[in-house]
């Protein structure tokens, strides 16, 4: 657009100094013919014995002879004053004063028979001892002036013609010149969904400076997850001996009678269980939030592999798990990350659920991916599931982390572009539901 808007620019500015250039060249060819015809006029001007300039013939151009033609001559001085036939009874303005010219002149008058005149003009002296005589011819500028505007019209139809492949070049330059980049921009999407990949080195050398810290910048944010990631699980099984230490000393003190004492390290191990499983949960949607993904995954893949982890433990061996969802049904969030959100949302169903828990997965009437979640535990009221539908944080999760990966979920969803809504489920418990727009087809 930039280039487009200097090429017409451009085409205007040469316009308007090409006429004029060549306005200035008619004249001065109009300038020459004068000239030339103001030679023959001298050739035969003389003084009679009153000094008054006569000319006797003139001129041969026949235009001199008819009147009103556009085409004058005119010789005078003090003494009198001689005409062409075409002035009729009219005559050129004189300047006043008359100055003493010893070189040609030409200016543009007002002359007779309306007319817009092109005047040149002299003075001369036929001997040192006679007077100056005031030598004028004159051109209507109507030709000129017809000549400039077909000139500028084909002018115009030539710069608009060349404007038009100017920018058709220029666009055809930068289509060309930034071709490298798109293939650039497609290894940037790349990289953005698999953050192990990197720029490759087959781009123009001009821009290799950016490939190269581009690489850089990757390499440094994916050591950074790494150390994250192994830094927060560090933390989690650093601390699953001091809890499980704490919980054995909780069930002894509960067992010799000290229940008061119990129920305080019962409440520290809550506490403490809840600030591990928040910073988890923060690293998660974290490393989502990070990273534009473009693939997609199946949630019949992602639940059949958690439901079989949790099948084997505690809260999830004496539960029933209905799982109803097409084969085919793609979500746009990578697999890894679908489970770590379907994970943190199937966990807290069993964990409060009482005898099953159901997910079913569909494709809406409106184009849009759905995922529903339901439990036959007791559910929440409707404060809670309030609270922590818009207003929840990782850190305000009840006793015993109560919510907390509801909250991880919502997070975890809204940082992939979906949406999560909660309500009570038909079961009796809650219901969670998952939206996300239908995942773009890929050849």
């Amino acid at each position: 657009m930039a280039a487009a808007f200097a090429v017409l620019i451009a085409m205007l500015i040469a316009w308007f100094v090409m006429t004029w250039l060549f306005a200035r060249h008619i004249e001065r060819r109009v300038a020459m013919e004068l000239e030339n015809e103001a030679i023959i006029l001298l050739a035969d001007l003389k003084l009679d014995a009153s000094q008054e300039p006569q000319v006797d013939e003139g001129p041969a151009n026949p235009r001199f002879n008819l009147p009103s033609s556009g085409l004058y001559w005119q010789v005078s001085n003090a003494q009198g004053m001689q005409r062409s036939r075409s002035l009729w009874d009219e005559s050129l303005p004189l300047p006043t004063p008359v100055p003493p010219l010893s070189a040609w002149r030409t200016r543009s008058i007002d002359g007779p028979f309306g007319q817009r005149l092109f005047l040149l003009e002299r003075s001369i002296s036929l001997s040192p001892d006679t007077p100056p005589i005031l030598l004028q011819l004159a051109q209507d500028k109507v030709l000129q002036y017809v000549a400039r505007k077909e000139f500028g019209r084909d002018l115009g139809l030539f710069l608009a013609i060349l404007g038009a492949v100017l920018i058709a070049a220029a666009a055809l330059q930068v289509s060309v010149g930034l071709k490298p980049l798109r293939k650039l921009r497609h290894e940037l999407l790349n990289l953005q969904s698999h953050p192990a990949s990197r720029l490759t080195d087959t781009h123009p050398r001009e821009i290799a400076p950016l490939i190269d810290a581009i690489n850089r910048l990757a390499d440094a944010r994916e050591a950074d997850l790494t150390r994250a990631k192994r830094r927060a699980a560090d933390l989690a099984h650093s601390l699953k001996t001091p809890l499980a230490a704490l919980e054995a000393q909780s069930n002894r003190a509960r067992a010799a009678g000290a229940s008061e004492a119990a129920d305080g390290i019962e409440h520290a191990i809550s506490a403490m269980t809840a600030a591990v499983y928040a910073e988890l949960g923060r690293l998660r949607v974290d490393t989502v939030r990070n990273n534009l993904y473009a693939s997609a995954s199946s949630p019949q893949e992602a639940a059949e592999q958690i439901v079989g982890v949790i099948e084997h433990t505690a809260i999830g061996e004496s539960l029933v798990f209905n799982i109803d969802i097409p084969a085919s049904l793609r979500v746009p969030v990578p697999l890894d990350d679908l489970k770590e959100l379907l994970g943190a949302l199937l966990e807290n169903a069993a964990r409060f659920a009482r005898r099953q828990v159901c997910m079913r997965g569909q494709m809406a009437a409106d184009g849009k991916v759905e995922l529903q979640i339901e439990d036959d535990g007791l559910g929440l009221d409707a404060a809670t599931l309030y609270t922590l539908q818009h207003r929840g944080k990782l850190d305000e999760a009840g006793p015993g982390h109560q919510g907390l990966g509801l909250i991880i979920a919502r997070d975890l969803v809204e940082a992939t572009n979906g949406q999560i809504q909660l309500a009570h489920s038909a079961l009796g418990g809650l219901k969670i539901l998952l939206t996300w727009s239908a995942p773009q087809r890929t050849d």
